[in-house]
């Protein structure tokens, strides 16, 4: 009976002992250094206290910390997994003139990222942030109606738009402004082409591409992009105020007949929004064969100037996969003569492959990139830190009615002076329902 009772309990206390052998996740230690990404700036501005920021994707839970004089910071017991890692600093105007000679007016911001940084036991160890600062624009991307509205009872995608502002405390001109719609990797299954190591397109590898050049990190290509018309001074904007570029400048509120001699109308007037009074909308239906039933022709708003486009309308992505940039030109001569690109496929393009303009960062004024709500869904970052170091999203996502919007600084003399860091994560947040000039 002992023997038999050995032999039951045998493989129970072999079990047992096999548990206990197996080795333990555990938490990793990192040190994290700063620098700037100009050498010049580094002799003189001080990288103490840059704000670090570990946010774990999965979990959602942040870890904060400052780093030393030196720029450095170390962090013990960090869980394994995928984070968002953000470093930033701000420096007040008085003493960024002070130290750099350079004459501002508003506190510079010096940003850095890795977005969806695995740490795990193999990788752990050092990580280096090189800061950077982006352009403080006069004119800023205030606000991006992407998601659209619910498409059974709600306007679709029909009722996007962007929003145009004014930062300054003088009367700035849009005429010549260009907005382009960024165009990245949309998916992780696209395996047809190029990529970086954190997956998105490498643009050095189209066909072409000059090899003196950075095509990734100094250049964007928009897939639709428009200009403001205008010999000058048509279009003046005064300060702290804005104008709306409407996919279809109609109040989508209400039914309208579409170019097909067909009713639109939207079942709950309140999941959306009023565009009839927009400053400019983007029309296609010159360009296409078939045109959108809705893309219909506002004879009372004035038309962008459409230099390439994607689809049959301005429809943004409602998943939130691409961004906006802003830049002014020349004219459009000028922009027009910019080289242009296919996309980075491994296989030879065809000749009548689509082709995208390469805009240079340096003539991006503001840039704001966008990502889908889920973690899971996100897509590799477009935007270096130069141009945003962040993403922004509307949290409900598509159809959702919601839209992202620049959140309020502070007031000066009645005029409302908006947020830009060149983060979006920290610029930006969220309206439940689109709300065309307002303010959050």
């Amino acid at each position: 009976m002992k023997k038999l009772l050995i032999l039951l309990l045998s493989p129970i206390m072999f079990l047992g002992c096999k548990k206990n052998q197996e080795p333990e996740i555990s938490p990793i230690n990192i040190n994290i250094s700063t620098k700037y990404a100009s050498a010049e700036l580094g002799k003189v501005l001080s990288l103490g206290k840059v704000r670090i920021e570990l946010k774990n994707i999965n979990t959602n839970k942040s870890n904060i910390v400052e780093t030393d004089a030196n720029g450095k910071v170390s962090l013990a017991n960090v869980s394994l997994g995928i984070y968002d890692i953000n470093a930033s600093i701000e420096i007040k105007a008085a003493d960024y003139t002070k130290l750099t000679g350079e004459i501002v007016t508003e506190n510079v911001v010096f940003n850095a990222s890795q977005k969806s940084r695995a740490l795990t036991l193999n990788n752990a160890g050092n990580i280096e942030l090189s800061l950077v600062s982006g352009v403080i624009g006069n004119w800023l991307i205030k606000q991006i109606h992407y998601a659209g509205s619910n498409t059974t009872t709600g306007a679709s995608f029909r009722d996007q738009f962007i929003e145009i502002y004014n930062n300054t405390d003088s009367v700035l001109y849009a005429d010549s402004l260009f907005i382009g719609e960024i165009i990245g990797r949309q998916s992780f299954t696209n395996t047809g082409y190029n990529t970086l190591p954190n997956g998105q397109y490498d643009w050095s590898k189209s066909l072409n591409m000059p090899s003196n050049i950075d095509a990734n990190n100094n250049y964007v290509y928009p897939r639709a992009l428009f200009m403001i018309p205008g010999t000058g001074k048509q279009h003046p904007v005064k300060p702290g105020k804005s104008f709306i570029i409407a996919q279809t400048a109609l109040n989508h509120k209400s039914p309208f007949t579409g170019n097909d001699g067909k009713s639109i109308t939207v079942r709950d007037p309140s999941l959306t929004i009023d565009l009839s009074t927009a400053e400019f909308e983007a029309y296609y239906g010159s360009f296409l064969a078939k045109p959108l039933a809705s893309d219909i022709d506002n004879p009372q708003v004035p038309n962008v100037e459409v230099l390439s486009y994607f689809g049959t309308d301005l429809i943004l992505d409602a998943l939130g996969r691409t961004g906006v940039i802003l830049f002014k030109g020349d004219g459009l001569t000028q922009v027009k003569n910019l080289p242009q690109y296919n996309f980075p496929t491994v296989a030879p393009p065809s000749s009548s492959a689509d082709k995208y303009f390469q805009i240079p960062n340096a003539l991006v004024i503001d840039a704001v990139e966008l990502q889908p709500n889920t973690a899971s869904a996100r897509i590799p970052k477009k935007l270096g830190a130069s141009l945003d170091a962040g993403f922004t999203y509307a949290p409900n996502g598509s159809y959702s009615s919601q839209s992202v919007i620049r959140k309020t600084l502070r007031t000066d003399n009645n005029r409302i002076i908006l947020k830009d860091t060149n983060n979006s994560t920290e610029d930006f947040d969220y309206f439940t329902l689109a709300n065309p000039r307002g303010f959050k």
